[in-house]
């Protein structure tokens, strides 16, 4: 019956199925509380045996919203990624929202805006977009008035609110702190260059150490995976002057540590390092690696709330990026040479 009916079921059906007026259908789709327990349960077996779906239009026309938020990222593997998605989806249920999740195609040659273009199609009441890669038409993207946009991503941007981690800050911090321990100057395993973050990384790294007069090694190139952290690290154990490692990532970091006891070398009595996001915890028993902790459920959570505002009518100052700050937390895979 069930399979006979799913696509072409109507409330009509589930009314002359149930028992009941086509109006009490539309009650009990939109939650109204004006219906009887067992009518509604009866109303819902009706539903459920004929495969009725409730029309998102009628409930958008009812409510004056879909109570649904859309996010579209590039990829959802990365760890950041998905403790974001993880965040705005948990923040959604808890506030009666479901979420469509849409992914990003970075050859679209305006994939900002074709994403938002593919939003408009679907019901949803407002738009995160998670960039974590450039992407070409950021500078002249337009959100659609009828259709509130937020901005996961280094910002700030002219026409949308946005947020994100301190990039940039979370990597000066831990540059600052390996200088601090004595070291003369700290070498840098970067993520790929095709993201924000490995970039905004780097470049907090290199500048804190000119802040510093430090000497600015040469960059080894990885790409978020252990595999390249650690071959970075068998690489780094044979340099004599390098005593201390920023890596952009916890994946490439803890590569890395494995890689230079792999060399004949000990972390941190050789080789101090610290990494960053702090997404090994509760992974790696006994875990030792220092880094810098991102706040991503924080991140999803404003952002959310953003969206949301915006849905209200009282949309962020556009312009204007917030930023969260890591944490700096402390282990034992960094030596004081003081």
């Amino acid at each position: 019956m069930a399979g006979k009916h799913a696509r072409w079921a109507s409330m009509q059906d589930v009314a002359k199925e149930a028992g009941v007026s086509p109006q009490t259908v539309s009650r009990v789709s939109n939650g109204s509380e004006a219906v009887k327990p067992d009518t509604r349960d009866r109303v819902q077996q009706a539903m459920q045996k004929l495969g009725y779906r409730p029309n998102f239009a009628g409930r958008a026309l009812k409510h004056g919203r879909f109570k649904n938020v859309g996010v579209a990222m590039f990829n959802m593997n990365t760890y950041g990624n998905m403790s974001l998605l993880q965040g705005i989806t948990d923040c959604a249920v808890s506030h009666g929202y479901a979420t469509t999740v849409l992914t990003m195609d970075p050859h679209e040659g305006h994939p900002l805006q074709h994403a938002v273009e593919q939003m408009k199609n679907l019901p949803v009441d407002g738009v995160i977009l998670v960039l974590e890669q450039r992407v070409s038409d950021f500078a002249g993207f337009i959100p659609p008035k009828d259709l509130p946009v937020i901005l996961i991503t280094e910002g700030p941007a002219d026409h949308c609110p946005t947020i994100d981690d301190d990039q940039y800050g979370c990597a000066s911090t831990a540059t600052d702190y390996l200088l601090s321990k004595g070291h003369k100057t700290v070498y840098h395993i970067a993520g790929p260059q095709h993201s924000q973050a490995a970039v905004s990384r780097q470049r907090g790294w290199k500048d804190a150490l000119l802040q510093q007069g430090k000497s600015v090694p040469d960059v080894i190139q990885g790409d978020w995976n252990a595999d390249s952290g650690f071959e970075a690290g068998r690489r780094l154990a044979q340099d004599p002057q390098c005593t201390a490692i920023f890596a952009s990532n916890d994946q490439m970091a803890y590569g890395a540590m494995q890689g230079i006891i792999n060399a004949g070398k000990r972390v941190p009595e050789d080789i101090s390092i610290v990494g960053v996001d702090d997404s090994l915890r509760g992974l790696v028993p006994n875990l030792t690696l220092s880094t810098m902790r991102l706040h991503f459920s924080e991140i999803a959570t404003t952002a959310f709330s953003m969206v949301l505002q915006a849905c209200e009518g009282n949309s962020p100052e556009v312009g204007v990026k917030k930023v969260i700050a890591a944490e700096l937390v402390e282990r034992a895979s960094v030596r004081d040479v003081n």
